[in-house]
């Protein structure tokens, strides 16, 4: 429930500019006019599957229904739109708890479940990030070249990921952006802490499904504690794997373990002793025998 704020207030300014207007303008205008463009709400390019397009009509439809940010929203027991908390690092909240509405990965929760049917990305931002539901990953070095509508875009550092949005196409994207704003489409933000992007698979889960633990986890490029980093696990999460070999002895948390797992969907590897289960999981292939897919 993440997605803290840090914005200068644009409202004031704004309903300053409003009564400003000339008379003609003013009454040309509905009496609450919202603050956003929800009619350029909607996939924007084509070829998103059509989960993805129902992910991003579920989106839109509180856009234009003008519901509000609100810290913590939509992570009730069920998805959808909840009374928000105050945060306590920023004073815009203060009115979250009297607002029914979503925070950023709370309104991807919400319009996902709309898409599948099923509440297939609870959590916050980084755990959606991190689902074992990817079809595909896209590092922020690509760009946008390669986005399809319905992606989920993420901010912040591999392990600590605290905004996700859901791009729309043609440089836009759909997001519960920050307290004191309704849900708003966006101009996506490449620089700053542009993280990267995955598509979502909403259809069966296939493989060796399994389960993280320990906190700020690390996959590596290669079996071994001296290969490069990939991504870090910032909890427990569910990932897939592939195959699984004996390489370099680790010890870490009391135990020593020899074997590690291959993550397609990370291409990077993980040490078995942060997946929970036996030294050498029941189940999962030699990697010497089916080796990982490149």
């Amino acid at each position: 429930m993440t997605c803290r704020t840090r914005v200068v207030h644009t409202l004031i300014a704004l309903l300053a500019l409003l009564l400003a207007a000339p008379a003609a303008t003013a009454a040309a205008a509905p009496p609450h006019a919202p603050l956003r463009d929800a009619a350029a709400c909607g996939a924007l390019a084509p070829g998103a599957s059509a989960a993805a397009e129902a992910a991003i009509a579920a989106a839109c439809a509180e856009v234009t229904a003008g519901t509000w940010y609100t810290w913590g929203g939509g992570h009730g027991a069920q998805p959808g739109a909840t009374y928000g908390q105050i945060d306590p690092t920023d004073p815009d909240s203060a009115h979250d708890p009297e607002r029914l509405g979503f925070d950023c990965s709370g309104l991807v929760r919400h319009a996902y479940a709309r898409a599948a049917g099923s509440d297939i990305l609870n959590g916050t931002a980084s755990t959606q990030y991190y689902t074992h539901r990817a079809a595909n990953r896209f590092t922020a070095a690509q760009g946008l070249a390669p986005l399809l509508p319905g992606d989920l875009l993420a901010w912040g550092r591999s392990d600590d990921l605290h905004h996700i949005a859901i791009y729309l196409g043609a440089g836009k994207m759909v997001e519960a952006k920050e307290s004191g704003t309704r849900l708003m489409v966006s101009d996506v933000r490449l620089g700053g802490d542009y993280y990267g992007a995955v598509r979502v698979n909403t259809g069966a889960v296939t493989g060796n499904i399994h389960r993280t633990w320990g906190s700020g986890v690390w996959t590596k490029q290669a079996p071994s504690l001296g290969a490069g980093r990939v991504y870090a696990f910032p909890g427990p999460t569910t990932i897939r794997v592939q195959c699984q070999k004996h390489a370099e002895l680790v010890e870490a948390e009391g135990y020593s373990n020899d074997v590690w797992a291959y993550l397609p969907d990370y291409k990077a590897w993980m040490t078995n002793i942060y997946i929970q289960g036996p030294a050498w999981l029941d189940g999962v292939p030699d990697c010497n025998t089916v080796p990982p897919k490149p």
